[in-house]
């Protein structure tokens, strides 16, 4: 049997990156799947590319870092998928500037969207996962929560609100049947990873393809993020429960 078989997953931030490598390798191991993002271009595309496929998947416009856009989220994954078995939290944005010259704007934006967005969605997902007793939360985080990147100050702080608020929903709720998990990666092969290898090296920061490979080896592959995800979304990790898995090939090991 296929790993998420019969499973109904809404991954936020879905469109690109990590987020749509799961979101194909979710569907490809039996999954249904509602995807929440701002980017209707890479929406409808990997919808398209999906379903062609004879996958069940779906899409949203929804800004899950706004009330209204998570509920919005939440209302569709309800009239698409029936129930959420699965949450990922993978929606996130990221900032790269010196401290002093980041503004109270910016640290808004950074918590909404890294922060508060998790917040909103889990909020609205857990209710129903508790009332049949069984429910999967997995949160995108980054090894800025342990070895902390320069000048990403924002994005550290925004990604350890949400780090620490996943670990204390899973203490809260063990003993209710939710599980909720953590992926933690370094430098990923994505338009988000290469945006913040640019800005670094705007900065004059060491952040050359060889910099990268000194840190971690090598860059890591979406696709790489998504196995992790799909473990942690499966029964296969039916134990696992406040884990932070680092995806970053010792990256904070050394």
């Amino acid at each position: 049997m296929k790993r998420l078989q019969n499973k109904s997953v809404l991954i936020t931030g879905g469109a690109k990156g990590a987020g749509a490598a799961s979101a194909r390798l979710f569907a490809s191991e039996g999954a249904q799947v509602m995807i929440a993002d701002r980017d209707a271009d890479a929406s409808s595309s990997l919808v398209a590319e999906l379903s062609e496929q004879g996958h069940r998947v779906n899409w949203v416009h929804a800004d899950v870092a706004r009330p209204e856009g998570a509920q919005a989220a939440c209302d569709a994954a309800s009239d698409f998928l029936g129930r959420v078995d699965v949450l990922f939290n993978h929606a996130g944005i990221i900032l790269v500037k010196p401290f002093l010259d980041c503004t109270l704007e910016e640290w808004d934006e950074l918590m909404d969207n890294n922060a508060k967005s998790a917040f909103l969605m889990t909020r609205l997902v857990l209710p129903q996962m508790l009332e049949r007793g069984k429910g999967t939360l997995l949160f995108t985080s980054t090894t800025g929560v342990r070895a902390a990147t320069h000048l990403e100050a924002l994005y550290c702080a925004s990604k350890a609100a949400m780090h620490q608020l996943a670990r204390a929903i899973a203490v809260e709720y063990r003993d209710q049947g939710i599980r909720c998990n953590l992926i933690c990666p370094s430098f990923v092969r994505t338009r988000h990873g290469e945006d913040e290898i640019a800005q670094l090296r705007s900065y004059g920061v060491l952040a050359s393809e060889d910099d990268v490979n000194a840190m971690q080896g090598r860059i890591c592959e979406p696709e790489e993020v998504a196995e992790v995800a799909l473990f942690l979304a499966s029964d296969a990790s039916s134990f696992v429960n406040g884990a932070e898995i680092f995806v970053d090939n010792t990256f904070t090991a050394v």
